[in-house]
């Protein structure tokens, strides 16, 4: 990319699905960056459903039913550890600003996370509320005491959940581009719902 956003959105997902929440949260970030970028990855707190190959293909159809140019699957930053993504990232974009995007539910995991720290100085850390995760205010002293610049983002995603989806299939809960694909590998006990 010769001509560089000076501000990237960094979304990285378990996509494990992709539900209605990770669409409304990709439009959302439209609104408020320049750019924003997504990738599938492994969860290393989580056990994963489907291969990173299969997530990685429902998240290429999400990005491209949301179709907006400043929208892109960039799947090379995916990495385990947040911190190997924003080094990537990093080498991609050197001249843009990083601001690495979470929901509300993970913000009390990132002092647990591999090189937090490190992440923290290197991006700033844009939190996205979720219905039924409020944000907590020890969760934020704690966070920015440690260095983090936090912007709390004006959104409100829907309380719908990956976690919830693999617990109890629903197809309400997914975007309807993704059902066919859902259905073709037998993913997530969605049989119907076309």
């Amino acid at each position: 990319m010769t001509n560089q956003p000076s501000t990237i959105a960094l979304l990285g997902t378990s996509a494990d699905p992709p539900t209605i929440g990770h669409q409304v949260l990709l439009k959302e970030l439209l609104h408020l960056f320049p750019f924003v970028a997504t990738w599938a990855s492994d969860n290393p707190m989580k056990q994963h459903d489907a291969s990173i190959n299969q997530r990685c293909l429902l998240l290429k159809i999400l990005v491209e039913t949301i179709d907006n140019p400043r929208l892109n699957l960039v799947q090379e930053l995916s990495s385990p550890w947040a911190i190997t993504t924003i080094e990537r990232a990093k080498a991609l974009w050197p001249e843009s600003e990083l601001v690495f995007v979470i929901g509300s539910d993970l913000a009390h995991q990132i002092p647990r996370w591999k090189q937090f720290k490190a992440l923290l100085n290197n991006s700033r850390l844009a939190i996205a509320p979720r219905r039924g995760w409020p944000i907590l205010q020890a969760d934020l002293e704690t966070l920015t005491n440690q260095g983090a610049r936090i912007e709390v983002l004006p959104v409100q995603i829907p309380k719908t959940a990956s976690s919830s989806v693999r617990l109890h299939p629903d197809s309400t809960q997914i975007p309807s581009a993704l059902l066919p694909v859902l259905q073709q590998y037998n993913l997530y006990g969605i049989t119907s719902g076309l």
